[in-house]
């Protein structure tokens, strides 16, 4: 770069020129503040200067571009101020005259929170709005069983269920869906048990578990101190029956002398009381072995209303099928397997066949158990027509297998009951009346017609499924001994064709006729004509009247209850217990074949027959899933599966 000839420095409107008359710069500076360098030009000096001068020149233009610099900073660093001119007199004197404004005091505390209303609901997801409402259902349904609302507690109990069954969430696939899916159904089913089938003339009665199931299936250790007094004690009583002891049956001896199999003894010779003069007579008549009885309490502990897991009902244990083979007719109606003197006319003919087909107790009993064709397949096998051969060779059942020595152990000690320190009081028989109405009629009208209860009327007819009689002529009802008069007499009052829905109430003090109406969901005016009295009139403590109730409607129509299967149950077995077909069973659950497993829920009509529509809600998919039968669905169970 050759020298510099011309410097121009523009430092906050500043300039530097050159002088070219006198042959050297001259800088011309300008006052303003300073600012920013815009430009620097840098020129070629005059060819007379010499090289000195051209050094001077540079020195003192960078000196000056460096003071523009440093002003620049300065500049930058120095606070803008505003100049505000002096207020005039007059106007300061007009601001004198003005009073000071006073500003209210500021508040120490911070203000209060404000809580914003929400405008819309919040929306829950969708299982826990499905949990809600099933739990208000559930919840609603408690508060009107506990109230006596029947139908409203039904109808709840019926939503909360099928609000699961219908969301389309597998209960199965959420603990919580899980755990409220079987807490809603065991507990309506324990109220079904409970309320609606003894509550409700139109649902059937409820049913007592089987004794044989409790221990069928079961092994106990031997005692070996016990043999040798079993054998004594064995040779000291009478006996119709061959009595072999074995460690089989000693094993089932010492389970009996437990605390839980001694309540099994103890209640089956209590109730034997009721039924062994009959049984007797009736064995006596078929020309059968006394000893038979302890059949009877070995499968049920003389229970009528006793229900195996499998559908035997009854004191011996008939399932539907081998019932109707001998005579005991099941209706919606009544279920003479529950009947027992019909029952033991039935159970004295079976055995009496199976003995003649055999020839021998043991396979008799045997054969009453898991039926004639599996004792006579075990003997075409083995070649041995002997109950203890076909044990030790394991061509029974297990249950069948422990069957005979059940019955043998409970015979031993049933006719020597204080030698294993068992003590029981025989309950007395009961004397009854009996009567045929002719047509149907509800058990309560009959109840209030005689003035006895309601329990005292099933215990008397164990056969009937419901409170009210068949509709049928032949038809016997048992009534407390000394009451057919009464019920005959008093009856004639009410129209027969009112026998099912009209009812009888004895006044309470203080009682009107519109506060009894209420009761009964009728009119007092109606109360007044069926009774022929004024509608103002007094009523006296302790007097009857007809109430013409008419029948619910909702009693009449079927009603979808959800039941879980339990272990040792069969498909066969839960048709017949509640009283359906296996074709229907099988299409309102979408099964393909007549199996079940345990923890599956089964929809089921229980007055019988095809619902009246068919809803869409059935199809969900978590009743789909749940309807499924499982690989190892569950075959049979303790004894009526055996029948079977």
């Amino acid at each position: 770069m050759q020298g510099v000839s011309n410097v121009v420095l523009e430092e906050a409107r500043g300039e530097v020129t050159r002088d070219w008359r006198r042959g050297r710069p001259r800088r011309v500076v300008r006052a303003s503040p300073p600012c920013p360098l815009e430009s620097v030009d840098l020129s070629m000096s005059a060819p007379y200067h010499g090289e000195m001068t051209q050094r001077l020149h540079i020195a003192a233009g960078t000196l000056l571009f460096a003071a523009g610099l440093l002003g620049c900073d300065d500049a930058g660093k120095k606070p803008v101020q505003a100049r505000v001119p002096a207020l005039a007199p007059a106007a300061e004197a007009a601001n004198a005259k003005q009073a000071p404004v006073e500003l209210a005091p500021l508040p120490i505390l911070n203000p209060p929170r404000r809580h914003y209303v929400r405008l819309l609901p919040a929306v829950p997801s969708g299982k826990d709005y499905l949990i809600q409402k099933v739990q208000e259902k559930f919840s609603a349904g408690e508060r009107n069983f506990k109230a006596g609302h029947l139908e409203a507690a039904r109808k709840d109990f019926d939503d909360a269920v099928d609000w699961l069954l219908e969301s389309g969430y597998d209960p199965n696939s959420d603990p919580k869906l899980s755990e409220l899916f079987h807490r809603v159904v065991d507990t309506v089913y324990a109220y079904e048990l409970q309320a609606f089938r003894a509550g409700d003339g139109f649902n059937e009665a409820p049913a007592v578990p089987a004794a044989i199931d409790e221990v069928a299936e079961m092994t106990f250790p031997v005692d070996p101190g016990l043999k040798a007094r079993a054998e004594e004690a064995a040779k000291n009583i009478s006996h119709d029956l061959p009595l072999t002891v074995n460690d089989q049956v000693l094993s089932f001896v010492n389970f009996f002398q437990t605390p839980r199999g001694r309540a099994i003894v103890e209640t089956g010779l209590r109730r034997a009381g009721r039924y062994r003069e009959m049984i007797s007579r009736v064995l006596r008549e078929e020309g059968l072995p006394q000893d038979l009885i302890y059949l009877a309490q070995a499968e049920s502990a003389f229970q009528p209303l006793a229900l195996s897991r499998a559908g035997a009902r009854g004191i011996w244990q008939f399932v539907a099928y081998r019932g109707q083979q001998y005579g005991l007719r099941h209706t919606w109606w009544i279920d003479e397997r529950q009947d027992p003197e019909k029952a033991t006319h039935a159970a004295a003919q079976h055995l009496r066949d199976l003995y003649s087909l055999y020839g021998d107790w043991y396979l008799a009993m045997a054969a009453y158990n898991c039926g004639p064709g599996n004792v006579q397949k075990g003997i075409e096998r083995t070649g041995y027509a002997d109950f203890w051969e076909l044990y030790k060779r394991n061509v029974l059942p297990r249950e069948t297998k422990n069957y005979v020595p059940i019955i043998i152990a409970l015979t031993l000690i049933a006719k020597d009951a204080a030698h294993y320190n068992i003590q029981a009081e025989p309950e007395a028989p009961v004397p009854t009346d009996v009567v045929k109405p002719g047509r149907a009629i509800d058990l309560r009208l009959v109840a209030e017609t005689i003035d006895v209860d309601v329990e005292t009327l099933r215990s008397l007819n164990p056969s009937l499924l419901r409170l009210a009689t068949p509709d049928d002529p032949s038809f016997e009802l048992h009534l407390p001994p000394g009451t057919a008069q009464k019920f005959s007499a008093e009856i004639a009052a009410i129209p027969p064709d009112k026998w099912v829905s009209w009812r009888r109430h004895r006044v309470e003090s203080g009682e009107t006729l519109t506060s009894i109406a209420k009761k009964y969901r009728v009119t007092a005016a109606a109360v007044a004509d069926a009774n022929n009295l004024e509608r103002s009139a007094a009523l006296d403590a302790g007097e009857k009247l007809i109430i013409p109730a008419t029948q619910p409607q909702s009693e009449t129509k079927r009603r979808l209850v959800s039941y879980r299967v339990r272990r040792g149950d069969t498909f066969l077995g839960i048709a017949d217990r509640f009283n359906v077909s296996a074709d229907d069973l099988r299409k309102w659950n979408r099964l393909r074949a007549n199996r079940v497993s345990r923890g599956m829920v089964l929809r089921i009509y229980a007055l019988g027959g095809a619902p009246e529509t068919s809803p869409a809600r059935a199809r969900s998919r978590s009743k789909k899933k749940t309807s499924q039968p499982a690989a190892g669905g569950t075959t049979g169970g303790a004894v009526a599966a055996n029948h079977n």
